[in-house]
């Protein structure tokens, strides 16, 4: 058992702090999420972010009126300490004519879902007919093959993600982690896919601890198994004011 200020905690949103749903736009977050974060970004210093696929604007809109740090788009994006950079579309014209690909080709499968972000794009086909999954998957496989070496596809539960080659949420931990406040502590990072692998093997590279949410192979060292375990454990955290990574289940 640690005091909390020892720890650096970074989040996942999606399928961590909420649950998925079957829409990106149709996410419902739990009341007591955000006073359950401010309280715990106290506790901690400031060593609190979500690290995430999603924009940066999108977090705020989801768990307004607060603002968090946050490393959005996988890392491309970032604010810390109010301050933006990366992100910005223009700065990616191939990726820009590849989302126009990906509109017209998956135009004809039902349910089909294109998230532009901006500087990436998921393709959804979680609420799609197998065959039309299937299709989508080989559109969005195929576009980022023709992008190159410059982007890489991610797969995650029923999504096919198109993102900057260098941008993983592992890169964007380390980087938070060689600023105040995050410098010096043993960094957190709880998520739940497959595009949060390559953080957990980074986190634990580097002497920290990894916490899948959910079933599935995994290299995490610890696993909960719901974003509601999530949110009473950040709850009993924030009120506690210490971390015992020995009592979260193993992987």
């Amino acid at each position: 058992m640690s005091d909390i200020a020892d720890y650096a905690l970074f989040l996942d949103f999606d399928g961590t702090l909420v649950e998925i749903a079957p829409r990106p736009d149709a996410v419902t977050v739990d009341p007591g999420l955000v006073p359950t974060l401010e309280r715990l970004r106290t506790r901690l210093g400031g060593a609190l972010a979500i690290v995430t696929g999603r924009p940066v604007a999108v977090i705020d809109d989801f768990l307004a009126p607060a603002r968090f740090d946050v490393a959005g788009l996988h890392g491309v994006e970032r604010r810390v300490d109010g301050v933006v950079s990366g992100g910005r579309p223009e700065d990616h014209p191939a990726l820009r004519a590849g989302v126009e690909r990906l509109q017209a080709e998956t135009a004809r499968y039902e349910a089909v879902l294109i998230e532009d972000k901006g500087a990436s794009v998921a393709v959804h086909w979680r609420l799609a007919a197998p065959a039309d999954a299937e299709a989508a998957e080989a559109i969005v496989k195929a576009v980022a093959a023709d992008l190159g070496s410059a982007y890489r596809l991610q797969l995650g539960k029923a999504v096919g993600e198109i993102v900057p080659a260098d941008a993983t949420k592992g890169h964007a931990i380390r980087a938070l982690m060689e600023a105040a406040p995050y410098a010096g502590r043993r960094a957190m990072f709880l998520g739940d896919d497959r595009t949060d692998e390559i953080a957990f093997a980074s986190v634990n590279e580097d002497g920290g601890i990894s916490v899948r949410i959910g079933e599935g192979e995994t290299v995490a060292a610890r696993r909960l198994a719901t974003p509601a375990d999530v949110r009473a454990l950040l709850s009993a955290w924030a009120e506690g004011g210490v971390i015992d990574p020995d009592a979260l289940p193993s992987a």
